[in-house]
């Protein structure tokens, strides 16, 4: 339903349940897929590609070039999934040459005035918090929460299920199914409650907290703990995950957030 005050490029593919409020500008090669609701003053420009059932709320820009000066004008996209919602003023940027793509999962909640850079892959059921500011390249799993006014470094990966606390600067890998929080940036526990509000069990949680014992706790460096998890844990797809996390963090892991000079 494109109202007349609304701009739509003929060549852009909307689906036919798609409202569009007045005073938006939606760019050729643009496709909005059915049920999704583009509030005004929104801006879309040219390779966004919107699932269904997504909300946009007003003045939010979606798949503008990337602010990277070694863009050279590549054919790349943005891609948000199904039952998203980009709210007000949220900047998400198209790929470059890296990934040629921006994607930003479903379920996803972006809240105002996030802004989400070049070549960054978010996702499931991922939330944003208000001015969290991702730099490019940055990886996140589903089930992510980042609290408000957080900024995060380029090339960061932050695994699923963790939590980082609002005001957060993040600029080292930040494991799966922990908190994080304090500055420097650091580890706060395993996400116990957000854990169980996601089914798992108590004895899940509590190997994924013995995982993590001989990673921060136990005064292992980082190889030994690895080795001893391997050798003295059982296999299990969580207790994987998080050493396949390691294998592959390019950045470094934060360090234990509960072992300050000041807490003495």
């Amino acid at each position: 339903m494109n109202q007349p005050l609304a701009y739509v490029h003929p060549e852009a593919k909307i689906a036919q349940n798609v409202v569009i409020e007045p005073f938006t500008s939606i760019s050729k090669d643009v496709v909005i897929e059915e049920g999704t609701w583009i509030g005004p003053n929104v801006t879309i420009m040219e390779g966004a590609r919107i699932g269904k059932n997504c909300k946009i709320f007003p003045g939010a820009v979606i798949s503008a070039v990337p602010q990277d000066l070694k863009f050279q004008g590549e054919y790349t996209t943005v891609e948000i999934g199904d039952n998203s919602t980009i709210r007000e003023c949220v900047t998400i940027n198209r790929g470059t040459v890296d990934k040629y793509k921006t994607v930003v999962g479903k379920n996803c909640l972006v809240m105002a005035y996030v802004h989400i850079a070049h070549d960054c892959i978010i996702g499931d059921n991922v939330i944003l918090a208000n001015c969290v500011q991702l730099a490019g390249h940055i990886t996140i799993a589903d089930f992510v929460f980042i609290g408000g006014t957080t900024a995060v470094h380029q090339f960061v990966k932050i695994g699923a299920h963790a939590m980082i606390a609002g005001g957060s600067l993040v600029r080292k890998d930040v494991p799966p199914f922990i908190k994080a929080a304090r500055e420097p940036l650091g580890f706060g526990g395993v996400n116990s409650i957000g854990l169980r509000r996601r089914n798992f069990s108590n004895e899940k949680i509590a190997e994924i907290q013995e995982v993590y014992r001989y990673l921060f706790l136990k005064g292992l460096n980082m190889a030994d703990a690895r080795r001893a998890i391997e050798l003295e844990m059982d296999a299990t797809p969580e207790r994987d995950e998080v050493l396949d996390f390691l294998k592959t963090s390019e950045r470094g892991i934060i360090k234990n957030g509960n072992l300050r000079s000041d807490d003495k």
